[in-house]
């Protein structure tokens, strides 16, 4: 099959429209008609990487233990210049051990899976870099995202997992793209309080901060119980320190149990002895610079100033540009006068933050940052401010047909309208039995709180059924911009959204079908699973929860509609690792007087923080 019917061509030239295609470049520039170029684009702050004594390692290394680890570290594998590494790294951050990985992302990857697992929670930073991200996500923990630095949102989150098994707050100390500093005091103190663990990673902090170089947590000086609930430090050995891998350090029995979980440890071959053998002298080099830190340092504070930019943490400077093309535009303007400065788009950053990554090296000239200066506009725009779409969403999603999502979503309006503006959509009306009026009469919404669904059926069906009974379809999409209009216009409203039927239910067939799993993967939004409280409710209500975390989906509540079933509710409170569960008996009469009732002893505020 010829690999254009893929659609991987259109799929690049997409990208290239949108000016998010990324290509490889030259690292040295070496074909540069201005000769060799200033680097302001790599991590190499204290310039490390080219230095005799880190060249010299290496080579000694090579000569006395060739070229290859030869196989994993638990066949064999590595040398004498791996145990020595972590020997000197532990000894330099002041742990225990520490256990060396081929790279940063293979180590933030290792490490969470190896920590956490269903029943376990996860906080992290929503800058946090991609391997802490998409560790989060394999851990097959729950994962709460937090607004960046927002502590009172992270202390919710806490809160409201008091029955996980375990709770890790994973955050940089140096965000890679916007250069500050996280608060790492709050941090600990939080996790003191709801009895968390924190995880740092210090990839840009390592070698300039610190007694030594040896990252942000030791410039704050903590003392030994101000650090209990640190767990782990992760140190990257690419950037200031001009070698390669990561180190994680910790307690013995932390090392001890990644050498046995951490499958990106056991399953990959040790790198060539080489290579710790340079990272070994780099941290001797880097325990001794503190001239270079100063140097590096202060070239970022003047160069800051200069742009009139906040005073920097370490040496990463952020000049927002804000537009995808002129990002990219001003990022070649600049490589054609010899200086090298990444042009960083989404997905590494959030839409409308378009950035001019400056990284500021020890050896730049005071002209080198001056050219800088003279060649970007006066000013960086006003960087945009990341927050929650203005309408929050709630989805109301079901393990079957007739679970009872209807009541649920009345329940939930009426929930919603004690804490404000409020508003109902169901996006695919089957039958004529309406759903919306359904809502209305229970909840008491007014006509203006009702949005009239983006298709409507009158035959009772799966919606690709319905739609192909009347000699139409669901267009793919359709309902993504009908949502996407709706939070635009309903500002401060919660607007809750009731799919139809269960989460595998098809909008459309054939070669671009689609269900309602994909919906809610693409938005991601909170979501609420219904389903019967009695027989059969275990195999679907486990496969329903089975289906949403696959797509990195984590339920916010179960709602079990029908007798109370302690068994059942007991099994899936067990087995389903559910935020919350309520049980929602039947109602005779099934009126507002009765969810009003029932709110009264079960509120549901949490359901909307």
């Amino acid at each position: 099959m010829p690999h254009d019917s893929l659609g991987l061509r259109a799929e690049l030239e997409e990208r290239e429209s949108a000016n998010l295609r990324r290509r490889l470049e030259s690292g040295s520039g070496a074909d540069s008609a201005q000769g060799s170029p200033v680097d302001f684009r790599s991590s190499d702050f204290l310039c490390f990487s080219t230095r005799s004594e880190l060249v010299e390692a290496g080579q000694a290394a090579l000569e006395k233990y060739g070229s290859s680890g030869r196989a994993s570290r638990l066949l064999g594998g590595g040398d004498k210049p791996h145990h020595e590494l972590e020997r000197l790294a532990a000894d330099w951050l002041g742990t225990q051990s520490s256990l060396y990985f081929p790279s940063g992302y293979q180590a933030n990857l290792g490490l969470l899976g190896a920590l956490a697992g269903r029943g376990d929670a996860i906080f992290s930073d929503e800058l946090n870099h991609a391997s802490l991200i998409d560790g989060a996500r394999l851990s097959r923990a729950r994962i709460h995202v937090y607004q960046h630095f927002n502590l009172e949102e992270l202390e919710r989150a806490l809160a409201r997992e008091s029955r996980a098994r375990r709770r890790f707050v994973v955050s940089e100390s140096i965000f890679s793209m916007d250069g500050d500093l996280a608060p790492l005091a709050e941090l600990h103190e939080l996790c003191e309080r709801f009895d968390a663990w924190l995880i740092l990673d210090e990839a840009h902090a390592a070698g300039l901060l610190g007694p030594e170089g040896n990252g942000a947590w030791a410039a704050e000086k903590f003392t030994a119980s101000e650090s209990q609930r640190l767990l782990s430090r992760l140190i990257t050995g690419g950037k200031a320190l001009g070698s390669a891998g990561a180190l994680v350090a910790g307690s013995q029995d932390l090392i001890d149990t990644l050498v046995n979980n951490a499958r990106g440890f056991i399953y990959t071959t040790a790198p060539p002895p080489s290579i710790p053998a340079t990272f070994a002298k780099a941290i001797e080099l880097c325990r001794a610079s503190d001239a270079e830190r100063d140097a590096a340092l202060t070239k970022a504070k003047l160069l800051a100033k200069q742009l009139s930019l906040p005073e920097p943490k370490a040496c990463i400077l952020p000049f927002h540009v804000g537009d995808d093309a002129r990002c990219v535009e001003l990022g070649h303007s600049l490589e054609k006068q010899g200086l090298q400065v990444g042009a960083v788009r989404p997905p590494t950053v959030p839409i409308g933050t378009a950035r001019l990554r400056i990284a500021v090296h020890a050896d730049h000239r005071d002209s080198e940052l001056e050219e800088l200066k003279s060649l970007l506009p006066t000013r960086a725009v006003a960087p945009v401010q990341v927050s929650k779409p203005k309408a929050p969403v709630l989805f109301v999603a079901g393990t079957d047909t007739d679970v009872g999502k209807t009541i649920v979503s009345a329940l939930l309006c009426l929930a919603s309208t004690r804490l404000g503006p409020t508003a109902y959509w169901k996006p695919v009306q089957t039958g004529d039995d309406s759903d919306t009026n359904t809502v209305a009469n229970l909840a008491g919404l007014e006509p203006h709180q009702l949005l009239r669904p983006a298709f409507e059926f009158p035959l009772p069906a799966s919606p690709h059924e319905a739609a192909a009974d009347v000699q139409r379809e669901i267009p793919p999409g359709a309902v993504d911009s009908a949502l996407i209009g709706l939070r635009r216009t309903l500002h401060d409203s919660h607007l809750i959204i009731e799919l139809a039927g269960g989460l595998h239910v098809p909008y459309r067939l054939g070669a671009d079908a689609e269900i309602q799993l994909d919906l809610l993967e693409r938005h991601a939004p909170p979501t609420v699973l219904v389903a019967r409280s009695g027989l059969g409710t275990l195999n679907h209500t486990l496969l329903s929860l089975a289906a949403l975390r696959a797509r990195h989906l984590e339920p916010k509540a179960l709602f079990l509609v029908g007798p109370p079933h302690p068994s059942n509710r007991a099994t899936l409170a067990e087995l389903g690792q559910v935020e919350f569960i309520y049980e929602l008996p039947h109602m005779e009469p099934l009126d507002t007087d009765s969810l009003t009732d029932w709110l009264e002893t079960t509120p549901l505020d949490d359901l909307f923080s």
